[in-house]
Formats: C-alpha cells, structure tokens, sequence
C-alpha cells in the first residue's frame, strides 16, 4: 500500500517540485493541497484536494489517511501563521501522530549575524515575514513527529525571487557588484537540496524533534552571486553600481517603477524590474548557516553553486521568467 502524502502549499514554488518529485516515488502517493485548480500543474497520479489550509477542521479531515505532512505554506503573514497553528490543532487531533515536515527559513534568525546554528536565538525581527515564520515554529512546537527545515535563499529554476526577479536586474544591466552594500553572505541552497532534504525529513527516523539549516557548503557573498550569475546569463559586463546610483533608485526610480507596475497590472513582467529595500538589506546582512547537522543527519550533499547557477540560467534564457 502506498503511503499518501499531504503536501500544504502545493501551488507554490517549493510545494510544486515537493509534488514533482513525490510523483516519482512509486511507494508514495502525493496529494497536492491547493487554494484554487493547478491541476494541468501536477503529474499524472497525484491527488489534489481544494484546501483552505488555515482550517484546522477541514485539514484534520484530509489528514486522516495521510502517513505525512510537508507544510509549504507561504503567501501572507497571516496564512504562514494561521497555517501552522491549524496544523499543529489537526495533528494533535489526530489518535496517530504523523509526520510532519514543516518548511521554515533563515528569516528566523532575524538580524543576527555571523555564525548561526539551530540552537541559535531565533530573534525575528527582521521584518514581517521574519517575525511569522518565527510565530509559526512556535506554533508547532512540541508535535512528537515534527521535522523542522531551514532553507537559506533557495534558488534554481522557478524560483520567484532569487532566480526570476534577480536574473531581470541582472540582464536589464540594472545589478552588479554593489561595493560594501552587497559583502554580505548570500547563504544560497539549490531547489532540488531542498526537495532532498524534504523526502529525508519525511522518511528518516529518529529524528523526530529534529531542526535543520539548509544551505550550500560554500556560502558565497552577494557580490559573488550576482557576478556568478550574470556570468551564467551571459549578462556581462558586470557593472558596479555606486552608492548615488543606489540612493536614486532607492528613492525615485524604484519608487516610480512600483507605481507603474501596479498600474499595468498583468504587463509588469514587461517592465524594468525595481531594486527593492529589503534586498539591499539582505545583501548588507553578514549571516552564516551551519549546516552541519544536516550534512551529519540527513547527509546531505549540496549541488555545486555553478552547475545550479547553469542550470538556473538555460531554464531563465529559456523563458522560464513568470
């Protein structure tokens, strides 16, 4: 008998190819819990169920035959939080426990800096989606057969915002190397490690309890990342942007850019893309995982950065942009 497993999120980036690959499993049988239709998403042979995740009496319902659990949920801060908190009321329902693999972040660790591990103080304050994803591992603390995964910035070919909107600034000539703003660690981790480690996470014992960075071995700068990648795209050269030139963007072009993309709506995709705040502040923050005990635990093995950098970049030339 094949084992069914939920997978909360499943129309999201990570939720897809957690499905993508369960699919190909033939012990398992994925079942992909969405908010709307992505059925012509999904292989053949995955099940799919209309999911309001943030109900914790419909999600004990569709868990009763379920051997486990991948939550993927993202969206608002509000979802991430009231996602976790149903799951947590619908597992402890349950007469069996289950397990539960819940995708959490490096956001978690906040504004710390230098060395983190998973016993490391998780502060949340670096912004809002920090402060959730912090609330959301509180809320299922204490679940016997709960995994806990922290990704660093997952990239690889789907990847919203650190293939698809970072590959746009660098071919548009609009990213390079940002001088002191962009020395901080870019602790990057390749889609299908994070895929791996999830199907570790679900099948693994023992590690019940069990939290995990996930993070490449070598964690480069973001200067590096950028100058690696636009290599990979052929977007060269690779200019340097100065700090007047981040200061016009931070206040007049990327306010403007905005106002245009919400005013073209379902065209922004053919706008110049906007350097953002939070991505500066994310290329100053000097952070770096250790992710021994997932190498140790899971053994896990990281794909080298460039042969994900080449396949991120033939999937984004390939028009893998949306």
């Amino acid at each position: 008998m094949k084992n069914r497993i939920l997978v909360l999120g499943a129309g999201g980036f990570i939720g897809r190819r957690v499905i993508d690959d369960l699919a190909r499993d033939p012990s398992v049988t994925p079942v992909a819990a969405t908010r709307g239709a992505h059925a012509a998403e999904f292989p053949r042979g995955v099940e799919m169920v209309t999911l309001d995740a943030t109900n914790a009496v419909d999600l004990a319902r569709t868990l009763e035959n379920a051997a486990g659990v991948v939550n993927c949920v993202a969206g608002s801060m509000r979802s991430i939080v009231d996602g976790a908190r149903a799951l947590a009321a619908a597992a402890r329902s349950r007469e069996r426990s289950l397990r539960i693999v819940h995708l959490s972040s490096l956001a978690v660790y906040g504004t710390a800096t230098g060395i983190v591990d998973e016993s490391s103080t998780l502060l949340g304050d670096l912004d809002e989606y920090s402060g959730a994803k912090v609330t959301a591992e509180s809320a299922l603390g204490g679940l016997a057969s709960l995994v806990t995964l922290r990704p660093g910035i997952v990239y690889g070919p789907g990847s919203p915002l650190w293939s698809v909107y970072i590959g746009r600034l660098l071919a548009a000539g609009r990213l390079g190397n940002l001088g002191t703003d962009g020395e901080g660690i870019c602790n990057l981790v390749f889609i299908d490690d994070v895929v791996r480690a999830i199907k570790r996470a679900l099948t693994y014992p023992g590690i019940e309890g069990g939290v995990f960075n996930l993070s490449g071995a070598l964690a480069p700068t973001w200067n590096d990342y950028f100058r690696l990648y636009a290599l990979a795209l052929g977007a060269t050269p690779v200019r340097a942007v100065s700090k007047l030139r981040l200061a016009a963007e931070m206040r007049l072009i990327s306010p403007a850019l905005k106002i245009v993309e919400i005013l073209a709506n379902s065209k922004a995709q053919r706008l110049p893309p906007a350097i953002r705040p939070w991505l500066l502040a994310r290329c100053r923050h000097r952070i770096r995982m250790d992710v021994r005990r997932a190498e140790d635990t899971l053994k896990m093995a990281w794909q080298p950065l460039e042969i994900g950098l080449a396949a991120t970049a033939k999937w984004f030339r390939d028009g893998g942009r949306s």
